[in-house]
C-alpha cells in the first residue's frame, strides 16, 4: 500500500496494476488528479461530473473512478511551499493513470515547466494529441471535417532536454573555443549555446507506440516528420531510425511509399499500414491542403509541438484539443491550454480540451462504452450550437453557457 508524508490515500478504490505487459484495471481504479491553475479548477469541476456521469451511464454502477486530489502548481505552493511535491509524483507513479488541469510555469526559478518536469521525471515519452473536427464548431478553413489526424509528439529530448547556456557565459564560452579548437566550427563568440539531442532508443520508442496505435485502431498511415534534409544525424537519424523500427519489428504489416510505387503498383495493399515521411515545412502545407491524406504523424518535440497547435486551430482552436503524455504504462491526460488566469474563477472558460482528455483517459482504461457517451453528448451540444463563450462570439445563433452549464448540457445529450 502507498504512504505518503502528506496526502491521505482514498480507503475506498484500488489500484490499478500492471500483469504480463498488459494494464490490468479493476472496476473502481484510483485516478490521481491535479484541478490545475486559473481556470483549471473550472473545467476540472465540469470534466469530472461529463465523465462520472458518462461511466454511471454506461455501466449502471458497476464501474466508477475513485478520485484522489494530488496537487502541483499554484495550489500545492500555497499548501505546501512546493511547486510539485514529491508526494504528487508517487501518487502518479503507483496508480499509473492520472488527469490534471493547466499549470502555471514558476517564475524566476524552479523548474522551466512543471508539465516538462513530470513529463520527464515520469518518462512519459510520447505526448499523444488526437485532432478532430466536431460539427457545428467554426474554424478558419474551408474543409476541417478532413482533419481527423493523432500526433505523437517526443517527449524527453529534443530542445526540450533543456541543455543551453546564455551568451557570454564562461559555460557557453568553453563549449564555442571547444568547437574551434576540437572541430574547427567557428562561432561568433556572442551566441548562447543549445544542444538538441535526439537519440536511437527513445525515436525508435516513440515510432513503436505510434505503429502500435495506427494498427490497433485501422489507421491508414502513419508518417515520420522530421528536418533531416538539413540536420541530418539528428532529424534525419529520427527518420532514418523510424524506418527501421517499421521495417524491421512491423514488416508484415507495413509498407513504404516506395514499395508502394515500385511493387505494388501505386495501390496500398489491403490489411497494410503505409509508413511514409515529410520534411517538416512540407508537413505544414500538407495538413492545410491535404489533411485527408495524413493520419498518424510521429515526430520530433519541437515540430510536435507546432504542428499539434497549427492543427488545433483548423478545428476550433487549442480549446479543442486533448493531450496525453504516455510511457510505457504511465499516462498522465491534459488540457493543452494554459491557465488563463483573468478568467479564473468566472465558470466562463470552454472544458473541452480537458474533457477530451479524459475521453482519452477512459479509452486507455478499456472503458470505451463510457468515452463514447461523452462524444455523443460533445457532438450533440456542438450541433445544436450550446457552447461557451469562446466557441459563441464566433458563431451564428449560438446558444453562450457557462462551464457548468455546457457539462449540464453535454451530460444531458449522451443518449
Amino acid at each position: 500500500m502507498l504512504t505518503l508524508e502528506r496526502l491521505t490515500v482514498p480507503k475506498e478504490g484500488h489500484r490499478i496494476e500492471v500483469k504480463d505487459g498488459r494494464l490490468v484495471v479493476p472496476d473502481d481504479p484510483i485516478i490521481p488528479f491535479i484541478e490545475g491553475d486559473g481556470t483549471g479548477p473550472d473545467i476540472w469541476r465540469a470534466t469530472r461530473r461529463i465523465l462520472d456521469a458518462a461511466v454511471q451511464a454506461a455501466y449502471g454502477g458497476k464501474r466508477r473512478i475513485v478520485w484522489f486530489e494530488v496537487y502541483a502548481g499554484e495550489k500545492a505552493n500555497h499548501e505546501f511551499g512546493e511547486w510539485l511535491p514529491a508526494d504528487t509524483l508517487r501518487a502518479f507513479e503507483h496508480f499509473y493513470v492520472g488527469i490534471k488541469g493547466p499549470l502555471t510555469t514558476p517564475v524566476g526559478g524552479g523548474f522551466r515547466s512543471l508539465n516538462v518536469a513530470l513529463r520527464q521525471l515520469l518518462d512519459l515519452y510520447a505526448c499523444i494529441r488526437p485532432v478532430r473536427w466536431f460539427e457545428g464548431v467554426p474554424s478558419p478553413v474551408r474543409h476541417p471535417e478532413k482533419v481527423d489526424m493523432v500526433v505523437f509528439r517526443e517527449n524527453t529530448e529534443d530542445i526540450y532536454k533543456g541543455i543551453e547556456w546564455p551568451a557570454g557565459s564562461p559555460e557557453a564560452r568553453r563549449v564555442i573555443e571547444w568547437l574551434r579548437s576540437e572541430f574547427g566550427v567557428e562561432l561568433r563568440p556572442d551566441s548562447g549555446i543549445g544542444i538538441k539531442p535526439m537519440s536511437e532508443f527513445c525515436t525508435k520508442r516513440l515510432v513503436r507506440k505510434a505503429i502500435r496505435y495506427a494498427l490497433d485502431r485501422k489507421r491508414r498511415n502513419i508518417t515520420l516528420v522530421h528536418k533531416g534534409n538539413i540536420m541530418k544525424y539528428t532529424e534525419g537519424a529520427f527518420r532514418e531510425w523510424g524506418y527501421q523500427v517499421a521495417q524491421e519489428e512491423f514488416g508484415d504489416v507495413t509498407v513504404t511509399w516506395d514499395e508502394v510505387q515500385t511493387k505494388h503498383g501505386g495501390q496500398v495493399p489491403p490489411g497494410k499500414l503505409l509508413v511514409q515521411d515529410f520534411i517538416a515545412d512540407i508537413t505544414f502545407q500538407h495538413v492545410l491542403t491535404r489533411p485527408q491524406d495524413i493520419d498518424v504523424i510521429a515526430t520530433g518535440n519541437l515540430n510536435g509541438d507546432y504542428l499539434s497547435d497549427a492543427l488545433a486551430a483548423q478545428v476550433g482552436g487549442i480549446g479543442m484539443a486533448p493531450g496525453a503524455n504516455v510511457g510505457d504504462f504511465h499516462a498522465v491526460f491534459e488540457a493543452t491550454h494554459g491557465t488563463a488566469p483573468k478568467y479564473a474563477n468566472l465558470d466562463k472558460v470552454n472544458p473541452s480540451s480537458l474533457t477530451l482528455s479524459g475521453v482519452m483517459m477512459l479509452e486507455y482504461l478499456g472503458w470505451e462504452e463510457a468515452a463514447q457517451r461523452v462524444i455523443r453528448g460533445m457532438e450533440a451540444c456542438f450541433r445544436e450550437k450550446i457552447v461557451t463563450y469562446d466557441l459563441a462570439r464566433l458563431m451564428d445563433g449560438a446558444r453562450e453557457v457557462r462551464t457548468s452549464e455546457f457539462a449540464t448540457a453535454v451530460i444531458d445529450r449522451m443518449g
